[in-house]
């Protein structure tokens, strides 16, 4: 197969943890809920298309949380593609509650943490989580406790890697002494840089980073903005553009664009392919 057949691996590749190789383009499920990441998607057979179609274009790293939902993406992600491919790697997170559309109270106690885990090892159809993400850290309970918690499920070989999410460098050195950290997982796009201290920590330790909301561009993605020019030399969408230069910026940064849709996810993956000059990197990160 060609490379023009699976265009997310143009992305090149990332060893997550030192042992499974992804490729740097994946996917991120939460878009496969309903309005508020509440209930069940409007139209589950597009949302199953869209995670096989996921695959057949090259995506083998799929991020999901057992508060997306809850409990939809993941049960969504188990009926459409187990069983799975021996080369997908499936990265999940605990650590929030649900209490209604678009409410995500943190909760943190390692009790609650490793029911999460068990559940989302159900859900999924896996005996081990290949990535598990504390996706907030609860500031009630101290952080050593809900990542000793982790270390416990991967000791018990229940997940075999450790991530977090929203996290300062300062979170990420106290969760070291406890396990090993191999993701981080932020926001950061274009036109929000405010983890690039985090980023940069990340690329020079070797941590993967995971940026959430890839894609905004905002007002960058106007007519006769320098992104809408830059698009149409490249004959690309501002969202491919904006995945472009995330893949640029860090070799350590794993992209993972979601949408409910296939011709949206099509559109994104060939973002991948675009080969930005330096010139034009420099130019979209002074505009932002």
């Amino acid at each position: 197969m060609t490379t023009e057949a699976l265009p997310a691996q143009a992305a090149g590749t990332f060893a997550l943890g030192g042992d499974l190789t992804v490729n740097r383009l994946g996917y991120g499920s939460m878009q496969l809920t309903g309005p508020g990441v509440w209930g069940p998607p409007k139209d589950e057979q597009e949302a199953i298309r869209v995670l096989r179609r996921s695959i057949e274009l090259g995506v083998n790293f799929i991020d999901t949380a057992d508060s997306y939902g809850p409990a939809v993406a993941e049960p969504l992600i188990a009926k459409a593609l187990k069983p799975y491919a021996d080369d997908l790697v499936i990265a999940t997170k605990g650590g929030l509650t649900r209490t209604g559309p678009n409410e995500w109270p943190p909760v943190g106690r390692p009790e609650y943490l490793r029911q999460e885990a068990e559940m989302s090892l159900r859900w999924l159809g896996l005996e081990t989580i290949d990535l598990y993400q504390l996706h907030r850290v609860d500031p009630q309970v101290p952080l050593e406790d809900q990542v000793g918690e982790l270390k416990k499920l991967q000791d018990e070989g229940k997940i075999r890697h450790i991530g977090l999410s929203e996290v300062t460098i300062q979170q990420v050195q106290q969760a070291q002494k406890v396990a090993e950290i191999v993701s981080v997982q932020n926001l950061f796009n274009l036109t929000d840089r405010s983890a690039e201290k985090l980023l940069d920590w990340s690329t020079e330790q070797g941590i993967a980073f995971i940026p959430w909301f890839p894609l905004a561009t905002g007002s960058l993605a106007k007519e006769g903005s320098p992104l809408t020019e830059l698009s149409k030399k490249h004959d690309a969408t501002p969202a491919q553009l904006a995945l472009a230069w995330l893949l640029k910026r860090s070799p350590v940064m794993l992209p993972i664009p979601g949408t409910s849709t296939v011709a949206h996810l099509e559109d994104n993956m060939h973002g991948a392919e675009i080969e930005l000059t330096d010139a034009e990197f420099a130019d979209l990160s002074a505009i932002a």
